[in-house]
């Protein structure tokens, strides 16, 4: 989306000693005025860590502004799971049997699939992108609290980016456990916040034309409260 406004989704900008978060808005706000109107919905990161626009600035500094999420990088493994942000098919049986381990009594899967249809407009294919570098560190996040809260063993989490058609999965999700209530806990509350934190996006396509994905808010805590730009 913001990518689409701005023409470009990377740029170098100089700034005066003392810059913060907000003086890169202000200077994209001036260039492309529309993204006032969008203002209040996204988040702000530095070198792939959220913040808020009072952050100051270091040369050299990476500065995200991300749209709400819809919400291949190098593979990150652990022996609690494997988290991977790939371009080809996702096999869930494969993951799957790289995340059991002998004490495990449940392992439950979530795949999200594309269907062919929203809102009533059919849908012929979805084309997903991110901000990989990111994306990836806050998958790998999501996983350990997702151990340490819900006391489960393995948690994997692959995405996929670029063309998907009909059927393909976009995201899987496997959480193995030696109990099957904590793995459901653990397995939805996984997907759920990672819809509304990590920074993927997905456009539609559709026969009579093509529209990026509705994200859902960001949560209050990573998100600077709305407001106009300078």
């Amino acid at each position: 989306m913001l990518k689409d406004l701005v023409g470009r989704s990377s740029d170098c900008v100089d700034l005066p000693e003392g810059a913060r978060v907000e003086d890169v808005l202000a200077y994209y706000a001036h260039q492309t005025p529309r993204l006032a109107a969008i203002r209040p919905v996204l988040a702000l990161s530095v070198n792939q860590e959220y913040v808020h626009a009072d952050q100051a600035l270091a040369a050299g500094d990476e500065v995200g502004l991300l749209p709400p999420v819809s919400g291949g990088a190098p593979e990150a493994k652990t022996m609690l799971g494997e988290i991977r942000i790939v371009r080809a098919p996702i096999i869930a049986e494969s993951v799957l049997a790289r995340v059991k381990c002998p004490q495990d009594g449940a392992a439950v899967i979530f795949e999200g699939v594309v269907r062919d249809n929203t809102r009533g407009r059919r849908t012929l294919y979805l084309d997903y992108e991110a901000y990989e570098e990111m994306a990836l560190k806050q998958m790998q996040a999501l996983a350990r609290t997702a151990r340490q809260r819900f006391s489960v063993g393995g948690v994997s989490i692959v995405h996929r980016l670029g063309r998907l058609e009909i059927g393909d999965t976009s995201v899987l999700i496997v959480v193995a456990s030696p109990h099957r209530g904590a793995a459901f806990e653990a397995c939805r509350w996984t997907i759920d916040t990672l819809k509304k934190t990590v920074p993927i996006w997905k456009k539609e396509y559709f026969e009579d034309g093509a529209v990026w994905a509705d994200g859902e808010p960001f949560p209050e805590e990573i998100r600077r409260p709305g407001g106009p730009l300078a």
